[in-house]
C-alpha cells in the first residue's frame, strides 16, 4: 500500500462493535501519533473499537475519568446512549509494547436516544461563521 496522511483503513463489525484497523500511514517530518509529538514509523497499526453504551454501562468509564483526568461527575439522570472508543497502537519502530487507552463519551447536549450520523464534507462551515474551501464537481459522477 501507498502510504497517506490517514492511512489505509478497513472496517467491520464484531457483534454491536465497529472495528477500525488502520495501517500505512505516512511519516513525515511532522507526523506525530498524538499531540505531546510522539513519532511513529512506518510499522504504525491502529486498532479503534466503537461501541454504543447505554447509561448502567457507561459510568466505569466515567468514573475512571473523573478519578484520573479530575474531570467532574456525569449527570445522573442522563439516560442517552453513550460512545466508547477502546484503541491499541502498535509500532515496533518506537514502542516496547502495544498500548491501549479506552475513551467514554457522554450524550449531552444531544438528544438522549440518539448519536447523529455526522459528515464532515456536508459541513461547508470550517471556523464558525467562515465557510470552508470545498471542492465540488461542475458535474455528477454518475
Amino acid at each position: 500500500m501507498t502510504p497517506s496522511w490517514y492511512g489505509d483503513s478497513v472496517g467491520h463489525y464484531e457483534d454491536d462493535t465497529l472495528v477500525v484497523d488502520t495501517v500505512a500511514i505516512k511519516v513525515g517530518r511532522y507526523s506525530m501519533v498524538d499531540w505531546y509529538g510522539t513519532p511513529h514509523t512506518e510499522a504504525l497499526h491502529v486498532v479503534e473499537r466503537y461501541r454504543l453504551l447505554d447509561p448502567e454501562a457507561a459510568k466505569d468509564g466515567f468514573a475512571r475519568d473523573a478519578k484520573q483526568h479530575n474531570v467532574g461527575n456525569r449527570n445522573p439522570n442522563d439516560r442517552g446512549q453513550h460512545l466508547q472508543l477502546h484503541f491499541t497502537v502498535e509500532d515496533q519502530g518506537v514502542f516496547t509494547t502495544p498500548w491501549s487507552a479506552t475513551m467514554t463519551y457522554g450524550s449531552a447536549g444531544r438528544d438522549p436516544t440518539t448519536w447523529p450520523e455526522l459528515v464532515c464534507a456536508e459541513n461547508i462551515y470550517w471556523y464558525p461563521d467562515k465557510e470552508a474551501d470545498l471542492p465540488r464537481a461542475d458535474k455528477p459522477d454518475f
